[in-house]
C-alpha cells in the first residue's frame, strides 16, 4: 500500500527527530569536553610557580588555550546541526500545511487560534547565531529584504489590502499563496480566514513586505534592531493589523520584544500606552502609494 503524504511527511519528522536525539546527546558530550579544557586552564593557572620556566609556562598555556578553543569548535558545530534540523522539521510541517490547503480549500482559521499562532509564530522565529565576522542576511531583525527578492509560497508578510466595505486599506498579516513573476504581483491570503470564506487578494509586489525570517541577537548584533525613536510599522496587540507605531525600547536579549507606542486617537494623549511586539511583526514604515 503506498504512503500517504501525511504518512510521509511524518516519516520525515521521526527520522528528523531520532538525528536531533542523538545530536543532543553529543552536545553534552561536547559540553563536558569544553568545561573540561577550561578546568585545565584554570588549574594551570593557579598552580604556577617561579621555579617553571616562563618559556614553558607560555607553551602550556598556548597548547591548553588551543584545545580548549578545538572543543568550543566542536560542540558549537555539533549544536548547528541540531538547530538544522529544528529547521528541516520545521519546515516539513509548513509544507504539508501548505499542501494540505491546496488540498481542502476549507481551511479556516478561528480568531481566538489565529492570535496564538501568530504569537507562537513570533517567540519561536529562529534566532540568527553568526560565526565570527559573520553579518546579519536581509530579513534578520529590521534588515530588509534584497530589492530582487520575492517571498516564498507559505511565507507570512504583510500587504496593503482592502478592509471592510468601504474603500478603506490597511496593512495585514497573510501569506503567499503564489508570486507571478511575468506580472510581478503576488497571490495572498488574509491569515485570519472567517469560517467557509476565503480573503484571498492579488497585489502589486510593492504592496507586499516580507516579514522577518530570523530574530537578530542584541547582545550580538544590535545593528540589527531598529533603533530607539525609530517610526515603524508594528502588529496590533491582539489583532492582523499593522499600524505605525514609535520604537520606545529596543530588545535587550534574544528573548525580548521590542516595546513601542501605537498611534492611536482613541487615547487623550493621541498615543497608546507601550505594548510588547516581536521582531517578526515590526518592519521599515512605508509611505501610501497609489493603487495599481
Amino acid at each position: 500500500m503506498p504512503f500517504t503524504v501525511d504518512a510521509i511527511a511524518a516519516q520525515q519528522v521521526q527520522e528528523r527527530l531520532k538525528a536531533l536525539h542523538g545530536l543532543i546527546y553529543e552536545i553534552e558530550k561536547k559540553r563536558q569536553q569544553s568545561e573540561h579544557g577550561l578546568n585545565a586552564i584554570t588549574k594551570f593557572q593557579n598552580s604556577q610557580d617561579d621555579k617553571t620556566s616562563y618559556h614553558y609556562q607560555q607553551m602550556k598555556l598556548k597548547g591548553l588555550l588551543k584545545t580548549a578553543v578545538s572543543h568550543a569548535e566542536q560542540e558549537e558545530d555539533v549544536i548547528r546541526k541540531a538547530l538544522q534540523k529544528i529547521i528541516e522539521i520545521r519546515n516539513i510541517k509548513n509544507e504539508r500545511r501548505i499542501q494540505a490547503r491546496h488540498v481542502d480549500n476549507k481551511e479556516t482559521i478561528r480568531r481566538g487560534a489565529c492570535m496564538k499562532m501568530l504569537a507562537s509564530s513570533g517567540q519561536t522565529l529562529p534566532l540568527f547565531v553568526g560565526k565570527i565576522g559573520e553579518e546579519p542576511p536581509p530579513l534578520c531583525g529590521a534588515i530588509p529584504a534584497e530589492p530582487n527578492y520575492y517571498a516564498k509560497v507559505g511565507d507570512m508578510v504583510a500587504a496593503f489590502v482592502k478592509v471592510g466595505e468601504g474603500d478603506g486599506k490597511d496593512w495585514i498579516v497573510a501569506e503567499v499563496v503564489s508570486f507571478n513573476h511575468a506580472t510581478n504581483k503576488y497571490e495572498v491570503d488574509d491569515i485570519l480566514k472567517e469560517q467557509n470564506q476565503t480573503k484571498r487578494h492579488t497585489l502589486s509586489k510593492r504592496l507586499v513586505v516580507p516579514l522577518p525570517l530570523m530574530r537578530a541577537n542584541p547582545e550580538t548584533d544590535p545593528g540589527a534592531l531598529f533603533p530607539q525613536g525609530t517610526v515603524v510599522m508594528a502588529l496590533y496587540p491582539q489583532t492582523t493589523c499593522f499600524y505605525k507605531a514609535v520604537v520606545n525600547k529596543v530588545p535587550q536579549t534574544h528573548a525580548d520584544e521590542y516595546e513601542v507606542i501605537f498611534e492611536d486617537a482613541s487615547y487623550s494623549e493621541g498615543y497608546s500606552p507601550p505594548y510588547g511586539v516581536a521582531q517578526r511583526y515590526v518592519f521599515a514604515i512605508k509611505q501610501k502609494t497609489k493603487q495599481t
